[in-house]
This record gives structure tokens, sequence and C-alpha cells, in this order.
């Protein structure tokens, strides 16, 4: 992915010290006119129907991006093949842009109408198109008004956002892993490998049982679609300064978040040096940029309950069967040479889209 991933910043900040009655939560209406953000409604128009395009035109060939589509598609002109070729790109495209789109929209209107709840101002969601990645999407951000949500309230708006992603996440990757079929491993062609997260994997073995030896899940749009809708939900989750996971630790631990936001910050930074996986790159200087450090709430002192508790922490739970440390790596083809007596020449080795795999479970 070259440092390109999905990534959701929803910034919060702290407001001026006001004594509060800890048992309520209060919303001051002449600080929350004053603080009050608006959306610019063009702009978030402009790009939804930006990221609708960037998203079909990826998933023209799922997990290969819109660079290797149109490769697909000059060789199909050039067999004189187009219209079929063209049909099933269109077919990908269309699932995959609804699939994405329906994770994406649900994660933040979970997000946006918990805010309308609780009367913290926000702007409506900004995508982000990146047609350039197999994604086709950076995700989208909300911007929240300063200082107005408490503890509860941020609690249920930085929760709500990724449990309604998974809502319909889970089902896609499912009916996704239910129509792919097995194909054997070709040591001839390179390919990308994507890496499956361990809840795809129990999935998998559900539906199909083990893998025979050799063997993936061939990759399809609506596969691709939950692997991705997965990956973002996970990466969100992650317990560091303002993405979903900051919010939700600092809810549940206070303070104590802040030294775990930063020893994660520079256990992924030993990681990539130790590994040359370079894939969150963008995301960790994108986190210290913002900093790692959750800022207080309107009122850290109102009480969760022991429900909101245990949501938290089985959410947070999520990343460790949802996150994928190498989410792609790309297999190099193996050339094979003719055998005497034929004359001896390198045989040309491409990137087929339609034979990229992922590796399911026990390989």
């Amino acid at each position: 992915m070259n440092g390109d991933e999905p990534l959701e910043i929803t910034t919060f900040y702290p407001r001026e010290v006001e004594v509060i009655d800890p048992r309520r939560r209060t919303v001051p209406g002449s600080y929350y006119t004053r603080r009050s953000v608006r959306s610019n409604r063009r702009v978030a128009l402009a790009l939804f129907l930006a990221t609708c395009v960037s998203v079909f035109l990826a998933g023209l060939v799922p997990g290969a991006g819109l660079l290797e589509a149109v490769g697909e598609f000059q060789a199909a002109w050039q067999r004189g093949i187009v219209w079929p070729v063209w049909e099933v790109m269109v077919r990908n495209g269309a699932l995959y842009f609804g699939a994405v789109m329906t994770i994406l929209i649900a994660h933040e209107m979970g997000h946006f109408l918990q805010a309308k709840r609780y009367r913290v101002p926000a702007t409506l969601p900004y995508f982000i198109p990146f047609p350039i990645t197999p994604f086709g999407t950076m995700g989208a951000v909300i911007i929240q008004g300063a200082g107005v949500a408490d503890r509860k309230s941020l609690f249920d708006i930085a929760i709500s956002g990724p449990l309604a992603g998974l809502v319909f996440a889970l089902p896609i990757t499912a009916i996704g892993i239910h129509q792919a079929d097995f194909v054997r491993v070709d040591p001839v062609h390179g390919g990308a490998i994507y890496g499956d997260p361990l809840v795809l994997q129990w999935m998998s073995r559900w539906i199909h049982g083990p893998m025979p030896e050799h063997h993936e899940l061939h990759l399809n749009a609506l596969l691709f679609a939950g692997w991705v809708g997965i990956f973002i939900t996970a990466l969100n989750l992650m317990p560091i300064g303002q993405l979903d996971g900051g919010h939700i630790l600092y809810t549940l631990i206070g303070r104590r978040a802040h030294r775990v936001a930063i020893a994660l910050l520079f256990a992924a930074m030993a990681f990539m040096f130790l590994t040359g996986q370079v894939a969150y790159a963008l995301m960790v200087v994108l986190l210290f940029m913002s900093g790692p450090r959750h800022p207080p709430t309107a009122n850290d002192n109102v009480p969760l309950g022991a429900g909101r508790l245990a949501l938290g922490w089985l959410t947070l739970a999520f990343v460790i069967i949802g996150f994928t440390p190498v989410p792609i790596s790309f297999v190099r083809g193996v050339e094979q040479k003719p055998t005497p007596p034929v004359r001896s020449e390198a045989i040309e080795v491409r990137l087929q889209p339609s034979l990229i795999t992922r590796p399911s479970g026990s390989s």
C-alpha cells in the first residue's frame, strides 16, 4: 500500500475550566453557540462524489487498482474482446463501490448522528478520494466542535462509528468469502498478497472449511470490500490520540491512555525499522503531528456505567482480531527457462490482476 492507508482523525479539544456537576452532563447554550462549527456543504458534496468515482474505478479489478485496470482494458482492446472484459470490470466496480461506500457511510453516520444527539457541533463527513491506491479512498473526517463533548458523549460518539461500520463490513465479508472459489497457487505468476486478520481467517474456515494445500481464496469485489472495511475499522480502533480507539481508551482509563498511545507509536516505528515494512509510515507521521496525547473532555468525571465499560473494552479488543500487521506484500513471478533443444530465452512474466489472491488461514 506504499503508506497510503484509510485514515480517520476526529479532533476534540479541551475548553476553558468550568465547574460542572460530575453526575450530570451539561452543555452551556452560550458556549455551544460560540464554538459551533459549520459544514461546507459544497465541499462535502464534491468530495463525496469524487470519492464515489474513485472507489468505483479502484474496484474495476479488485485489489489491483486503477492502473492495472487500465492495463487489462488495453490488453482486451488489442485482443478484440473489449465488451466482455468491460462488462466484468463494471460489475466489479459497482459491487465494490456499493459495499465500500455503505461501510464508510455507516461509520461516519454513526459518529455524526451521535454528535447531533448530544448537541456536539459537527460537520458533515468529508470523504477523501484516493484513486491511485487499490482502496480508492483514505476514508473520511468529521470536524467536531471544540470542548463540548464530555466523557460519556465522547465515548458514544467515538464507539458508534466502528460498530456501525462493522454491522455491514462483517456480513459483506462473509458473502464475499462464500462466493470465492479456491484456486491453486501458481508460482509462475507474481501477485499482491493481502494479509488476513484473524476474524477473516475464522470466517473462511467456518464457511469453506480447512484450506487445501497450495490453494488460496480467489479475491472478488465483495471480499476485497469487506477486507477494506475490516482494515479501516481496526486501524481506527488503534488506541492512539485522535483515532476512534484513542477517544475510547481515554474515556475508559483517562490520562493513562497517553502512555499507551506513545508506547504504541514507538512500537510501530520499531516494527517498521526491524521488518522493513513502511506501509504505516504515513499514518505514524500524521499521528505524531496530530499529537498522541488525548486532550481532556468537557467533563472527565461523568460515569460511563458497567455496560459502556464492557462494550468499550470489547470494541478495542477487535484490534486483536481485525488488524493486519503486514496488510499487503508482493510476490515476484518465477521466470521459467525452456529446456533444450528449445532456444533459450526468458519468458516474460506479467502480473495478472485476475490472479491476485489472499492468504486464508493456514497459508
